[in-house]
């Protein structure tokens, strides 16, 4: 793949977490585009590119299916941003894969797997890899394989992961976490940087391969039940209320910058059911319950609650999560986090660019 950006950073090992994101993406993207072709789908993912204060400041490029056989949405974005010529900003550079698989299948999982080198114009920097299985329909053999990869990959720090990641991604309202296994690591770092570096990229290879296998054995059952995607529809609704009121790297994204909204929403399914949100907003904090209303209202208009997550639909939801925190800031407070609170915005500078 070319690289999307103008600039990058003058760091060298900036520049290597560039390199090796980009490398992960283009080799996930490769093997999603087998499976599919597989099944009898050969189109191609569709490419769409961001800059970052117009290139200056870095970017990035996302690869996208919506709707297809074999997807219901995928997206595998990676993301280059750097501050080299501006002294008031903590942050030197930030290079990150982060990417979201749901297929259409229901019995076939959905996974999120993000990578990311942070790096301070101090001289500190620091790993963040998360990994997590998420199914509408749990299958044991799948959750194992899961597990058991994660396992090989980080023998040391699977135990600490994997606590993090229960905390992280549990969901206080529902009563429930978003998927079967959760693996978190936040500002990783030892005294040896090489081996860092390997345990990231075989982290992103080889838990993506481990991915891979399990679509390829949940992709050929035959034709789904409507209770089937019923049961789906309001799991991918756990997913997007997750998301959307939760996730702290989702709103760390959308105050920094509303240079890539669709990007950073490129994690929502394509469908959710509108009556769970109104149900679920009665069970929130009561601060939190005007923002799910508004992510409810945010939605397009359906007969059957049955609302599609479209592109325009995506950029209101991230105005109404932008609005929302800039209108209560220590809501914040409310969101997930493991051992490390990461610093993301305080690392950009500031919420919003002048």
């Amino acid at each position: 793949m070319q690289d999307p950006l103008q600039t990058t950073s003058s760091s060298a090992t900036a520049q290597n977490a560039w390199a090796r994101v980009q490398d992960l993406q283009s080799r996930f993207r490769e093997d999603l585009e087998s499976v599919a072709r597989e099944l009898g789908d050969d189109h191609p993912f569709q490419e769409y590119g961001w800059l970052r204060n117009g290139g200056r400041h870095g970017g990035g490029s996302r690869f996208v299916r919506t709707r297809c056989p074999v997807f219901d949405r995928a997206a595998i974005n990676v993301s280059h941003v750097h501050y080299d010529d501006d002294p008031s900003r903590p942050l030197r550079s930030s290079s990150a894969l982060s990417t979201i698989i749901h297929p259409r299948p229901p019995l076939a999982p959905s996974m999120h797997v993000h990578i990311s080198w942070t790096e301070r114009k101090d001289g500190t920097g620091y790993w963040r890899m998360m990994a997590d299985l998420n199914p509408s329909h749990p299958i044991d053999a799948d959750t194992e394989r899961f597990r058991e990869t994660l396992r090989a990959i980080a023998p040391d720090q699977i135990e600490a992961a994997l606590e993090q990641g229960e905390r992280y991604f549990w969901i206080p309202a529902l009563q429930r976490h978003r998927g079967v296994v959760h693996f978190y690591l936040e500002g990783y770092r030892t005294e040896d940087p090489a081996a860092d570096d390997v345990l990231a990229r075989s982290f992103g290879e080889r838990i993506t391969d481990a991915y891979v296998e399990i679509l390829r054995d949940r992709l050929a059952p035959p034709p789904p039940t409507d209770e089937q995607c019923a049961v789906q529809l309001a799991y991918h609704t756990v997913y997007f209320f997750q998301v959307l009121t939760l996730d702290r790297g989702t709103t760390s994204g959308l105050l920094v910058h509303d240079q890539n909204d669709l990007g950073i929403m490129g994690s929502l399914p394509s469908f959710v059911d509108r009556s769970l949100l109104w149900r679920w907003a009665e069970e929130v904090p009561e601060v939190q319950r005007p923002l799910v209303q508004a992510l409810a209202d945010a939605l397009p208009d359906s007969s059957d609650n049955r609302c599609a997550v479209d592109d325009n639909a995506r950029i209101r939801l991230a105005s109404a999560v932008r609005d929302f925190y800039r209108a209560n800031p220590a809501a914040l407070e409310l969101q997930a986090r493991g051992d490390v609170l990461p610093p993301t915005i305080s690392n950009h500078g500031r919420a919003r660019d002048a």
